[in-house]
């Protein structure tokens, strides 16, 4: 349960036509990154394993044209999932306008869709317990996959 004193941040969810290919995920994370004011974004969508899981070919790589690195602010980013919805929280209303139009401008030839709610958790899980104990940062909580081995990264803002 909340306390009062707790603080609760808007959430969006953008969810496009159809999956974005890996140019798209960068333009539109780098406008992100200009419009500022994101605490947390987490990318959802079908995992791709970096070797084939099953089958003839299982256990060699898997060289899956999605499963790419692309370049978000300074950082290089592994993309390890098809990316076909993008959760973010902010830190106040302010910056959906720009969350708008940065979509607008990347998603030019598709349409998308720009919701407000809430669609990430604000408390720790049991999955966020188990990988990262009780001390746990707040800015990751509820956005741990358990199939995954790294932990989250974090990408500074340019404002």
């Amino acid at each position: 349960m909340a306390k009062m004193t707790d603080a609760t941040y808007p959430q969006c969810r953008i969810v496009p036509a159809r999956f974005l290919n890996p140019e798209t995920v960068e333009k539109l994370l780098n406008r992100l990154l200009e419009v500022g004011g994101i605490r947390k974004l987490v990318l959802n969508g079908q995992r791709i394993p970096p070797t084939v899981p099953y089958g003839p070919a299982r256990g060699q790589p898997n060289p899956h044209p999605m499963r790419r690195v692309i370049r978000v602010g300074d950082q290089d980013v592994e993309l390890q999932v098809q990316v076909g919805t993008i959760l973010l929280e902010l830190e106040d209303r302010a910056p959906i306008d720009g969350i708008r139009k940065a979509c607008d401008e990347v998603f030019t030839k598709f349409p998308y869709s720009l919701s407000e709610g809430k669609f990430m958790k604000t408390q720790a899980t049991v999955s966020d317990y188990a990988k990262y104990g009780p001390g746990a940062d707040e800015r990751i909580l509820g956005t741990t996959d358990p199939k995954s081995r790294g932990g989250p990264l974090i990408i500074q803002g340019t404002k």
